[in-house]
């Protein structure tokens, strides 16, 4: 048992890393509901961007010839772009998404595939580049507030490079926002168009039971296209994957700001319980104090009678 004094020193410590983890638990709920209201903001923009993409993409009678939109005959290399943050603090926040994304390059390199990594956020690049993978394409310094610049640049470095058959395949993981106790790690295809995941996602819009006389196909057959769906798709493909990545960095903000709320409140809660422990400990420290020196008092007095 320590002395009085180093047990009040340790709680002073522990107290006044429980203000800064209150701080910080109480910044991150307010950032985390400017996110939700970007959110809200962005989902039905990207989500018409990316119905018109998946509907225009089912009218086209042939993927017109734009090298963007081109499947490419074999899958050779795999894009992979891991979002995370530019801080920790944040739970596993950022470890989740990169254990996702070496998950993912292990299935790719046992099917012959080669990996070329994208990482937005400080936190992803330092954890592959510490795993010796090298970064392709790094993106830090937005993490808390990013714009559609941002998505933007990512989006035109991965398109370049599938235009340029550098890669044959471009995936996204980042953590989806649900609340502010829940994000589930989500991994979507971008590219090539005809094996992204916005073609599969007809299934919530749709009860399943169309046969070509339901109003889902009453609905599409009334639409007619000026121009033609491939011009059409032709100008959508580069929008949707720019809304695509801006919404994935929206979803990891909020994301972020809900982990590290959660992160940052229940370490107060264990600096409460350390403090509740040290308080009983100095307490009994100093009543062994007081029962030493009472003894010492009794001792002295019946050496001198």
């Amino acid at each position: 048992m320590g002395s009085q004094r180093d047990i009040k020193e340790r709680v002073s410590s522990v107290q006044n890393i429980e203000k800064i983890t209150r701080a910080m638990e109480m910044v991150a709920a307010a950032r985390l509901r400017k996110a939700e209201q970007r959110i809200e903001a962005l989902r039905p923009y990207a989500e018409a961007v990316r119905r018109m993409t998946r509907q225009a993409a089912e009218a086209a009678e042939n993927v017109p010839s734009v090298p963007v939109m081109l499947e490419h005959s074999e899958e050779r290399d795999v894009a992979l772009l891991l979002i995370s943050g530019d801080r920790g603090l944040a739970g596993a926040f950022n470890s989740q998404i990169v254990r996702a994304g070496t998950r993912a390059a292990r299935e790719h390199e046992k099917e012959g595939r080669s990996i070329k990594w994208y990482a937005s956020g400080s936190r992803g690049i330092s954890s592959l580049t510490f795993r010796g993978s090298d970064v392709a394409g790094e993106y830090a310094g937005f993490s808390d507030r990013p714009a559609y610049a941002d998505a933007r640049e990512i989006a035109e470095d991965l398109m370049s490079a599938y235009v340029d058959e550098d890669v044959d395949r471009v995936e996204i993981f980042y953590n989806g926002y649900i609340s502010p106790l829940n994000q589930v790690v989500r991994r979507e295809t971008l590219l090539p168009l005809q094996q992204a995941s916005i073609l599969g996602e007809d299934d919530e819009e749709e009860d399943g039971s169309d046969d070509g006389q339901g109003p889902t196909s009453d609905a599409r057959a009334l639409v007619e296209y000026e121009p033609d769906p491939e011009e059409i798709l032709k100008r959508l493909v580069p929008d949707y994957v720019e809304i695509s990545i801006y919404r994935a960095l929206l979803e990891s903000t909020a994301s972020e700001h809900g982990a590290r709320m959660t992160a940052m409140r229940s370490a107060s809660e264990n600096a409460g319980e350390i403090i509740d422990d040290l308080t009983l400990e100095m307490n009994r420290a100093r009543q062994a104090e007081i029962t030493q020196e009472i003894m010492e008092v009794v001792a002295g007095a019946e050496a001198i009678s």
